[in-house]
């Protein structure tokens, strides 16, 4: 059986430092034999979430299908003043219409936890901040987070990381993805 990863981050400026960190993490779980979907940039300008509005826009109706078919998730943030980014929270948001699915929400499945900014201390609450949200939507996060300090660390636009500890310990995290979503399978 094949594993089917949906990687859900980045921001509004296409190939951001973010996005490239999702790919490469969605690259490590491609290694593992995964099937990967990666929801980036254009793709997360959603709606404002409403639970009560119940005619979804297509691009809406997409992320909430690819959820729902997922074994296993990578979210990745910019760091914005400290927390996730407005656009990756209201894409979260909409796991909502997971709820009264036979897995709701993010049950039983792994989510590997990144987060990008300009300096440590937003970093960390960032991916602090992620960690919590899988936690409350009854996702597993994975043994192994990475908060990017991309003061310190950039992605190039081949999809080079200057730094091969980060760029393995995010290709570390997709592994992990698949392999937790393996032994439940």
């Amino acid at each position: 059986m094949t594993v089917n990863v949906v990687g859900i981050g980045g921001s509004l400026r296409t190939d951001s430092q973010s996005e490239r960190a999702l790919r490469i993490a969605l690259e490590g779980a491609a290694l593992a034999g995964a099937k990967t979907t990666m929801v980036s940039g254009a793709d997360l300008v959603l709606p404002f979430y409403d639970p009560a509005d119940e005619e979804r826009p297509g691009i809406a109706t997409r992320l909430v299908e690819e959820l729902r078919a997922a074994d296993g998730v990578v979210l990745v943030s910019p760091g914005y003043h400290g927390t996730i980014s407005g656009l990756v929270k209201n894409a979260l948001d909409y796991i909502e219409d997971l709820r009264e699915d036979p897995r709701p929400y993010l049950d039983g499945r792994a989510v590997g936890c990144v987060a990008t900014a300009r300096g440590w201390q937003a970093a960390v609450t960032t991916l602090t901040s992620l960690r919590s949200i899988v936690h409350a939507l009854r996702g597993w996060p994975t043994p192994l987070g990475a908060a990017v300090n991309s003061a310190q660390v950039s992605f190039g636009p081949d999809g080079e990381c200057s730094d091969e500890k980060v760029a393995a310990s995010l290709r570390t995290i997709g592994l992990q993805v698949v392999e937790f979503a393996t032994s439940r399978v």
